[in-house]
């Protein structure tokens, strides 16, 4: 079992410097990848990268639980007899829970995803976390996104990853909704961000015609101007055309019967199942969705009026079930991934909830995952508040990568410097 070090860096919080991350508000940040396109919605913002060149492994999503998710409330460790001691209010009865198998079991309100775990095709790996543990919101954010502790690198993993291959070109210079770029993908890559598919267009555009005027138009003004101008003038105007080829989300129909919820992370997954479905040639899609940072209050484990934790898990786990639904045998080239900055604390707090710590689960659902298993290796819970992590993030995201997104050895050493060799063996 490797133990990650959790003694550097350790910052008391009491979320001063992240005040916007409450109950009901969210964290938005935009992309800076690749080509990346950012949609964002209440509670999340989406970036996506695409690629002219051919790519012929998963998709990958990123799910970012912003503000701190407390995975031990998700995936329960019943078994762990120092659970219900440390939390004595908000403990979750084991016959409550879903059976996971082992110690864990499942929050009640993530039923709709029972049957992909039972299916193999959604797991969990607990006890993750850096190397260089952090309780600070920005600091840890910042850190897990850098990926490369020890090291002088301030790019991003994502921009990382995608700087593997040449740059693509549709979708691969441009941004609305914030002007600030995750740490991700901070890097030399050129970015393209939306707040939807449906949005993106022009405003002066109320037709089709109306729309190939502009384009002719834009590309005639464009044309023999310095590149610096008419290369993203070009590229955003291919970006309008495919964004418009992909028909509005009124019109769209999920398949196999899939149903998404109304809410903003539901949103922002079914525009990445339209991607996928349409053939951009989408890589990386990430979604930051926030308002996990739940000092107070995570309420009782069923749906009622005090169910700000249920209420999330519910949305989450209806969203994930639909979009999976919706790609039927397409989620076989898809790997969705989540991370979330830090942990909680493994003992309550007075106020019902619980404060930053360490050790995360990881959630994982595509084709290729080791599902119906909670995965890592379990150091139990600790009366000192913290879980401890013993799988290190970024060897999560290495095999991922070589296993599902065709990266070798060479490029994970680039992508994550100074990484080992500890995989956890996670997907196929």
């Amino acid at each position: 079992m490797t133990t990650l070090d959790t003694t550097a860096k350790t910052k008391p919080c009491g979320c001063p410097e992240l005040p916007e991350i409450s109950r009901r508000s969210f964290l938005k940040a935009a992309g800076a990848a690749g080509v990346v396109a950012g949609l964002a919605t209440e509670g999340m913002f989406t970036r996506l990268a695409f690629a002219d060149t051919p790519y012929t492994g998963d998709v990958l999503v990123v799910l970012s639980f912003r503000g701190g998710m407390d995975s031990l409330q998700a995936f329960v460790p019943t078994g762990d007899p120092k659970y219900a001691t440390l939390r004595p209010t908000i403990a979750i009865p084991q016959p409550q829970l879903l059976p996971m198998g082992g110690i864990f079991g499942m929050h009640p309100a993530m039923a709709s995803l029972k049957p992909f775990y039972d299916a193999g095709d959604f797991g969990v790996v607990q006890a993750v976390g850096m190397a260089d543990a952090n309780r600070s919101h920005f600091s840890a954010m910042e850190e897990m996104e850098r990926a490369a502790p020890g090291s002088s690198l301030r790019t991003g993993w994502l921009d990382r990853v995608l700087g593997l291959r040449d740059p693509g070109q549709p979708f691969q210079a441009t941004q609305m909704g914030s002007n600030s770029a995750a740490a991700a993908f901070l890097g030399p890559a050129p970015e393209l961000a939306m707040w939807s598919i449906d949005s993106f267009g022009h405003d002066a555009v109320y037709d089709s015609n109306e729309a190939t005027r502009w384009d002719t138009g834009l590309r005639a003004i464009h044309a023999g101007a310095p590149d610096v101008v008419e290369a993203p003038a070009l590229t955003a105007l291919d970006a309008l055309s495919t964004a418009g080829s992909l028909g509005s989300a009124d019109d769209y129909v999920p398949a196999n019967g899939a149903s998404y919820p109304d809410s903003g992370l539901a949103d922002a997954l079914r525009d990445i199942a339209r991607l996928i479905k349409g053939g951009v040639g989408l890589q990386v899609a990430a979604i930051d969705y926030g308002d996990w940072d739940m000092h107070e209050g995570e309420g009782a484990f069923s749906e009622g009026a005090d169910g700000w934790m249920y209420g999330h898990l519910a949305e989450l786990s209806d969203s994930l079930a639909a979009f999976a639904t919706d790609l039927g045998s397409l989620m076989n080239g898809v790997t969705l991934a989540s991370l979330t900055e830090f942990g909680r604390t493994t003992r309550e707090n007075g106020s019902g909830g619980t404060d930053h710590g360490y050790g995360q689960a990881v959630m994982l659902l595509g084709g290729g995952v080791k599902g119906g298993q909670v995965h890592g290796d379990w150091p139990g819970l600790d009366e000192d508040d913290d879980l401890t992590p013993t799988t290190d993030y970024r060897n999560l995201l290495a095999e991922i990568l070589e296993k599902r997104c065709g990266a070798s050895s060479a490029n994970i050493n680039e992508i994550f410097p100074g990484i080992d060799n500890d995989r956890p063996d996670i997907v196929n």
